[in-house]
């Protein structure tokens, strides 16, 4: 049994940061019989200290107030909360092993919180929730799966109890959109264990403690932001809002690396590279070393080889995780590959097969990438695909379309590259606006990939189920997204499934 949270690239880690953006609230005090939980200034500011990812201040003030009152509740929050931060930017799976133990116990330490507290079964059910994003991360997928699930029923148990504890609606409505965007094959499973998913109620969950939580406001609008940018879509005021977060708190690393990957995922690394470069520094922050991947993502996308090549390979160099270590060695050959240095490229796409992880989608595709070129499947005349490909996800639209000027769908030969001219083609159009240009592009790919498993076809269909639902003809749009749920085993199947799951949602369906 698997919950499908994998996403491609940095949408992977945006997603596990999800959680990096919740915490508790200083309304609601309760008196126990053993502990109490006190929202006293110097653990507010160690909650904001960890969400800038300045992490050693804020176990420094954990550890003032565990020395002077250990019975606060909200300690053993604050050091699951801090861990988690680590774990997902470090993936140092010695420390993941050693504090993965510590889980068990701080909930026992939650659990003397009296049952007439509403902070003992959200604390709780947020605990269980860091750990399953934390064991999803580290591979660990079976044991995190069911920490959702006990995370869910706590908190579906505390809405009812404590209708009015508005930090249960915060978490149950991530979940809810989570679980509602769940591909239509895994349902079943949802449905035997009895969670609910409903993207528009978890939404509306999210959206009513924006407006009626000021302490929440700015942490409701962030997962709302995030749930929008990796599995609904945009609107023109969100996007706004992404970009001006990190200029109103400049010393918070974790909005500048949001703003960075959402604006990248968008196609504006024109703005996310200024983002990058503005992110805070210093040894008051945790080590991140994925934002020199990041800076090489946008040199690779520009065209700037030799830039990406050696921000890439800062990356390797002090980067001590598991994943992305595949992906970033296919970047090191794809700079000198498409620089025209296919001699200097093949140790890279030689290395790649045998380092390592593939539980990530990115580092899935390149391990495919590197047999597929090393079978002699991958030939020269795909270098201009690869270049159009970078440039578009980058938004640099002009040098992408003017690399597919030089070639039509009769230069290439086999089925998959074809249904990529087209889509790539579709893409660009369709980012410059000109939509009735973009759509017999995509329907191109649609009918050159019927039948088969190749992913540009459920790509173009998911982006033509878009255009059809923002013109409102809703029986095309369905079809589209059913169109595009219909391909199997393809690298990116999940993030497709899950967005067009969505949609459907959305669409009444």
């Amino acid at each position: 049994m698997q919950f499908n949270f994998r996403l491609k690239n940095a949408q992977g880690y945006c997603l596990m940061f999800l959680w990096l953006i919740l915490s508790a609230s200083p309304a609601y005090p309760i008196q126990t019989k053993t502990y109490d939980v006190k929202f006293i200034p110097k653990l507010q500011r160690a909650y904001f200290e960890i969400q800038k990812l300045r992490l050693q201040t804020a176990r420094a003030l954990i550890e003032e107030e565990r020395n002077s009152n250990a019975d606060n509740a909200l300690i053993p929050y604050l050091d699951n909360y801090a861990d988690l931060h680590y774990l997902l930017i470090s993936e140092d799976k010695t420390a993941y092993k050693k504090l993965s133990e510590k889980e068990e116990q701080r909930l026992s330490a939650i659990d003397e919180l009296a049952d007439n507290s509403p902070y003992k079964r959200f604390f709780q059910a947020e605990i269980r929730m860091h750990w399953a994003f934390a064991k999803m991360k580290f591979g660990n997928e079976v044991s995190g799966a069911w920490d959702i699930i006990k995370a869910y029923r706590l908190l579906d148990e505390n809405r009812k109890k404590f209708p009015a504890f508005s930090p249960t609606l915060k978490s149950l409505g991530l979940l809810h959109v989570l679980i509602g965007s769940v591909p239509e094959n895994y349902t079943w499973v949802t449905k035997i264990l009895g969670l609910k998913g409903n993207i528009p109620l978890g939404v509306q969950e999210i959206q009513t403690v924006i407006r009626e939580e000021p302490f929440f406001q700015q942490e409701a609008q962030l997962i709302d932001l995030l749930l929008h940018a990796y599995t609904l879509q945009l609107s023109n005021a969100q996007r706004a809002k992404i970009k001006q977060l990190p200029k109103d708190q400049p010393d918070n690393l974790l909005l500048h690396f949001f703003a960075t990957t959402i604006l990248i995922k968008e196609g504006n690394s024109r703005e996310a590279s200024s983002y990058l470069n503005e992110a805070p520094q210093g040894n008051a922050y945790i080590p991140f070393p994925f934002l020199n991947y990041l800076k090489g993502e946008i040199a690779l996308q520009q065209g700037k080889y030799d830039s990406a090549f050696s921000w890439y390979a800062l990356f390797q160099k002090n980067y001590k995780g598991f994943n992305y270590i595949k992906d970033s060695n296919l970047k090191l050959f794809m700079c000198r590959w498409l620089a025209n240095r296919d001699g200097e490229a093949i140790p890279f796409i030689r290395r790649l097969q045998n380092t390592g992880s593939e539980i990530i989608e990115a580092d899935k595709l390149a391990q495919r990438t590197a047999a597929e070129f090393l079978a002699g499947k991958i030939q020269v005349q795909q270098k201009v695909l690869y270049r159009s490909r970078y440039a578009t996800d980058g938004g640099y639209l002009d040098k992408a379309l003017e690399e597919l000027e030089s070639v039509s769908e009769k230069s290439f030969s086999n089925v998959s590259d074809k249904s990529e001219f087209n889509y790539r083609k579709g893409r660009i159009l369709q980012k410059s606006e000109n939509m009735e240009g973009c759509i017999p592009y995509f329907e191109r790919a649609v009918a050159l990939t019927k039948n088969t498993s190749i992913g540009f076809g459920a790509s173009s269909a998911l982006q033509l189920g878009y255009i059809f639902r923002d013109r409102k003809q809703k029986d095309k749009a369905v079809s589209s997204f059913k169109t595009a749920m219909s391909y199997k085993k393809y690298e990116y199947k999940n993030s497709i499934d899950n967005k067009a799951r969505a949609a459907l949602s959305e669409l009444g369906q």
